[in-house]
């Protein structure tokens, strides 16, 4: 299972499920990353944290510990 921290600029991937816990479940949750959504690395930043991803029509960054707790199929 690949997470969405991994994904290079213009890559897209399915999220599957969180395996973040507490605040920042909900958080995700709350942008849109919930099973079936689509998403896409629209770049990293030059030090690689954080990345940008187009979520439900939306731009959002995200840090890469956060990012690696959405889990992709």
């Amino acid at each position: 299972m690949r997470s969405l921290n991994t994904l290079k600029k213009g890559e897209t991937g399915v999220v599957q499920n969180l395996g973040a816990a507490g605040a920042i479940r909900r958080r995700l949750q709350d942008i849109g990353l919930i099973p079936g959504t689509q998403v896409q690395c629209l770049g990293v930043s030059p030090m690689g944290d954080p990345a940008a991803y187009f979520i439900r029509g939306a731009v959002i960054a995200l840090r890469g510990e956060d990012a690696a707790g959405v889990f992709l199929e």
